[in-house]
């Protein structure tokens, strides 16, 4: 079967409700974005036989969730009442220590972040017990193929089933995401995403968030702290959809950030074709960030009291330290033990060095030093 007829929008919504035996997807606004994406991919991709699968399957599964989702809802009402707080989201470029900055915060006691295995499986599935076993054995055996299929990525960005990870994994859901340029060569679905409004999106977010919080009732009263790059594309949203949320901002030079994420995306993208473009894919996201960190200074100058910035090189001499400081500008308390700890068992999962050049990718050093002096003050 062809790219176009698997991925066409009625076969995979069709495909949904089969697999479910249910038929309500909730407000039909993520029509828009699936549409795009899957365009994009039919056009421009470059899909193997093995990202088809891949792709409709998750795309299946996907809306699959958002049936479920509804469904639960239904059943159980008391999770709209569930009282989200976000503290932070943290959200710089890819590749300036985001990771180690939110599991580290992530590691104090006082708050709590989404863990990788139910942002792969928000829902609990039919008799499963309060201890999520089937879904977080079915997440490590995930992780254990996708390193399979990757082998060379824990080199690049430690995977871990068992950690806190990025929440926009439960974005994907809504089609709204950066995961999807990350993993495909879809251009045209970039460009749309950054004149899209995020805001239906964002509240499924919350939604998402929320029936978390009321499977696992010991989070009660603890906010959450977060992390993505792909919030970068929306800061003012995030910041009107959680009220008390500060962005945490985390600063390197784009001359290291932006090839570092291009060999990254670069990785995850030869999984799904054999005609992968590394000049392609360094000249978008160099054009990407240029737009996301343009518009960050306006979104900071609105509401300067919300954010909070974390230089790279600080993170990477002084990770504690930086995180003590961190939780502080939240107002929240640290736990110094659980962080040299984490500290401790994070040089413990490093792999390999991770190694690129900007030529790789038809960058030089000094066109990203021109592309980008416009920030170079950030991070001075």
């Amino acid at each position: 079967m062809s790219a176009a007829e698997a991925l066409k929008v009625d076969r995979l919504l069709e495909a949904a409700r089969s697999k479910t035996g249910l038929d309500d997807f909730g407000d039909p606004w993520f029509v828009e974005p699936l549409t795009v994406l899957t365009s994009s991919i039919v056009d421009e991709a470059r899909l193997n036989d093995t990202g088809l699968f891949l792709t409709e399957r998750r795309f299946v599964g996907l809306l699959a969730e958002r049936l479920r989702l509804q469904e639960l809802v239904r059943r159980h009402p008391e999770i709209s009442d569930e009282q989200v707080r976000v503290a932070a989201e943290i959200c710089g470029l890819p590749r300036t220590g985001s990771t180690l900055l939110h599991r580290l915060l992530a590691a104090c006691p006082a708050v709590t972040s989404t863990f990788s295995w139910e942002t792969t499986y928000p829902l609990p599935f039919p008799d499963e017990g309060p201890d999520a076993q089937i879904r977080k054995e079915k997440a490590k055996a995930r992780a254990e193929l996708f390193m399979q299929m990757s082998p060379d990525f824990g080199d690049i960005h430690t995977v871990a089933w068992d950690e806190p990870e990025e929440d926009i994994i439960l974005l994907d859901r809504t089609f709204v995401s950066q995961s999807f340029d990350s993993f495909y060569q879809v251009p045209t679905y970039g460009l749309w995403m950054r004149s899209f409004d995020q805001a239906p999106a964002y509240r499924e977010l919350k939604q998402w968030l929320q029936v978390l919080q009321w499977q696992a009732p010991g989070r009660a009263g603890r906010p959450w702290v977060l992390k993505s790059p792909h919030h970068l594309t929306a800061v003012d949203t995030v910041l009107d959809t959680f009220e008390d949320c500060r962005i945490v901002m985390t600063h390197r030079t784009p001359v290291a950030a932006v090839p570092s994420f291009a060999s990254m995306v670069s990785t995850l993208m030869e999984q799904y074709s054999d005609d992968v473009d590394r000049e392609f894919v360094g000249r978008y996201w160099r054009d990407r960030f240029v737009q996301s960190l343009g518009q960050y200074p306006q979104a900071r100058e609105r509401r300067p009291e919300r954010f909070v910035d974390v230089r790279f090189e600080d993170t990477v001499s002084d990770p504690v330290g930086v995180a003590e400081q961190v939780m502080d500008a939240l107002g929240l308390p640290t736990d110094r033990v659980q962080l040299e700890a984490y500290v401790q068992k994070n040089r413990a999962q490093r792999h390999g060095s991770h190694t690129y050049t900007p030529e790789e990718f038809g960058l030089t050093e000094a066109g990203l030093v021109e592309d980008f002096a416009f920030y170079a003050a950030e991070v001075a």
